[in-house]
């Protein structure tokens, strides 16, 4: 997946994102094992499949001026975070409140690299000069060097399906709680997404790249091609984000964050029994103070079933 900026035509803050990721079939061997395992955490749920995942992703962060040599003392400091992920997926079948509940757990774990050694100013600078735009001139300012720890985790509850009249258009909504603690985030969210289509038992949305509101980067099988629209709100509680407190073992540029920040998520996306591409458009909210405008960011995604 590609998230970046200039798909809603800016060039400031979180301004590029990728993630290739890899995640295990639900009827594998390895999902037998991670079933067993859990089973053992949830004796009084039905265990319908377990997943491991694996990922490698790098994020891109700058002021709004890129064009200036000098620091820009107001600004958010250049920064880029280059890790890799391994994650475990749970499903379960519950009933809260008398309603029977699909519920995905996710734990993901990211360790990686902040600073020079992220690559995030080569990155962005091949980039502009491939897209013939204003080439970044402050990335002598960017965080230092810096080991990276994130441990993420996350629940999911998904509806059933309700019937729009008589047809097959249905509704179904996704509550989610979640959180973050490591020297790159530390945070606690919540939020839902709520969508419309035919068969909605594909997925749990489509994923985005940490900390935005997420779904599950593999796709359920039914053999039918399918689609559905999505909106989503989600608000975190931010104890700790590197890239606007600056660095955690040196002196280093900073910000003062804003401890509430939220995102609104909305967008399409195609499905069949094998693929699922889907296009996001994210708004979230002022994450520092001095920040004179909420960013806007777009997400591409396909998730490819083999």
């Amino acid at each position: 997946m590609m998230e970046n900026d200039r798909f809603s035509d800016t060039d400031r803050h979180y301004t590029h994102g990728t993630r290739l990721a890899w995640v295990s079939n639900e009827k594998g061997d390895e999902a037998g094992w991670i079933k067993d395992r859990l089973n053992q955490l949830y004796p009084f749920a039905y265990m319908r499949e377990g997943r491991i995942g694996f990922a490698l992703g790098q994020n891109i962060y700058t002021p709004e001026d890129t064009s200036r040599h000098e620091l820009t003392v107001t600004d958010r400091p250049y920064a880029g975070w280059l890790y890799g992920a391994a994650s475990v997926h749970a499903e379960t079948g519950q009933n809260v409140f008398g309603q029977p509940l699909d519920i995905l757990d996710t734990v993901e774990l990211q360790i990686g690299v902040i600073g020079p050694a992220s690559l995030a100013e080569p990155t962005q600078k091949m980039f502009h000069r491939l897209i013939d735009t204003t080439r970044p001139q402050g990335w002598g300012h960017q965080l230092d060097t810096e080991p990276g720890i994130a441990l993420l985790a996350e629940r999911k509850w998904r509806t059933p399906e309700t019937k729009l009249g008589a047809g097959a258009i249905a509704v179904d909504l996704i509550p989610h709680v979640g959180g973050a603690l490591g020297n790159v985030y530390t945070h606690v969210s919540a939020g839902a997404m709520a969508r419309i289509r035919r068969n909605l038992r594909f997925d749990y949305g489509p994923p985005q790249i940490q900390p935005a509101l997420s779904g599950l980067e593999a796709i359920d099988s039914p053999g039918e091609f399918g689609w559905y629209l999505f909106a989503g709100v989600a608000g975190r509680a931010v104890g700790r984000n590197i890239f606007l407190d600056g660095n955690t073992f040196s002196d280093s540029h900073n910000v003062d964050k804003h401890t509430l920040v939220g995102d609104f998520k909305a967008g399409a996306a195609l499905v069949s029994g094998h693929w699922r591409l889907a296009f996001s458009h994210v708004i979230r909210t002022r994450e520092f103070e001095g920040q004179d405008k909420a960013d806007r960011f777009a997400a591409v995604s396909l998730s490819v079933r083999y």
